[in-house]
């Protein structure tokens, strides 16, 4: 295979009636990456962060990656997004990508170490990015769906105690839906706006298509910079879905991302950074509660658009 950072074709699978005894399918009309039947994963709680594109994905996923390390878990963290940027705040650089390191071994998976991909950050939490292809080349998802490979194969989803897959934005096709085939819980990020609850929605539809051949449930919601959540609570409480936590719109969170660290090893001490630090901490033991999985819903367009806003 050529060095030229181009990936393997790999054929769609279209509806179900086109999938093999060995493969399972989404449904009539489904399009997608082929993607392997997973073997059970034992040992891990495995987590996937969804919601909409901007909406702090890796913001929560490395507070809460160092909240869950500090109160003694083994934490694995995997950016799902070409841009490469999920744990910078954990390593404090940009670390190589799964692709890269692929390239440089002409892609021959089989010569990688864990250490040749996996990169230790703040607290011991392991960090893993996914990387792509440049931009208009090539298919992002696909190598979503090879780092998970790899991931098992070296057992890393097994020898740690949470794994948290923080996936791009709301695109929930092909191989970027490959974290959802592994993961017991998906958490939907959202703020306190039409969009980012429209894009939820559209989360949950994806979610509650691959429950009916995996074990993935929606564990609930995480507010984000929301000082007031009147939007989020009409549209969980018409689907049934639970918030797990409120992070309020505390610039500190900002200012964390350009210092390229979590809050938990920003300097200084202000009532700010601790309301911060205490949010996540609060978000790691309702996560470490296991929350049940809940099986809602989604809401048609036109109902989701009738539904928010004000009269």
């Amino acid at each position: 295979m050529s060095t030229n950072g181009a990936l393997p074709v790999v054929p769609p699978v279209r509806g179900k009636d086109q999938v093999g005894k060995d493969e399972t399918g989404d449904g009539e009309g489904s399009l997608q990456v082929h993607m392997d039947v997973p073997e059970e994963t034992q040992g891990a709680m495995i987590l996937a962060i969804y919601g909409k594109g901007g909406i702090g994905k890796s913001t929560t996923s490395s507070n809460l990656s160092a909240a869950l390390a500090l109160k003694g878990k083994r934490v694995l963290q995997v950016g799902c997004d070409p841009k490469h940027d999920s744990t910078f705040t954990l390593t404090r650089t940009m670390i190589p990508t799964v692709i890269d390191t692929l390239a440089e071994v002409d892609f021959h998976a089989e010569e990688l170490r864990p250490e040749d991909f996996v990169h230790e950050g703040y607290a011991g939490v392991m960090c893993v990015e996914t990387g792509g292809p440049p931009a208009g080349t090539g298919c992002g998802g696909y190598v979503v769906g090879q780092t998970v490979k790899l991931l098992k194969q070296h057992h890393l989803l097994e020898d740690t105690d949470v794994v948290i897959f923080d996936v791009l934005g709301d695109v929930v096709c092909g191989g970027f839906a490959a974290p959802l085939q592994h993961a017991e819980r998906a958490f939907i990020v959202t703020a306190n706006d039409f969009d980012s609850i429209f894009a939820m929605n559209r989360i949950v539809a994806a979610i509650k298509a691959k429950s009916k051949n995996y074990k993935v449930r929606v564990g609930g919601v995480i507010a984000n910079r929301s000082n007031a959540t009147d939007q989020v609570d009409r549209f969980t409480s018409r689907v049934g879905l639970d918030t797990l936590q409120v992070v309020p719109d505390l610039d500190v969170i900002r200012r964390s991302r350009l210092s390229k660290c979590t809050l938990f090893e920003m300097e200084g001490d202000s009532p700010e950074l601790e309301a911060a630090r205490n949010a996540y901490l609060a978000l790691a033991d309702a996560v470490l509660a296991k929350p049940g999985g809940q099986d809602v819903s989604p809401l048609g367009d036109a109902e989701i658009f009738n539904l928010l806003g004000f009269d």
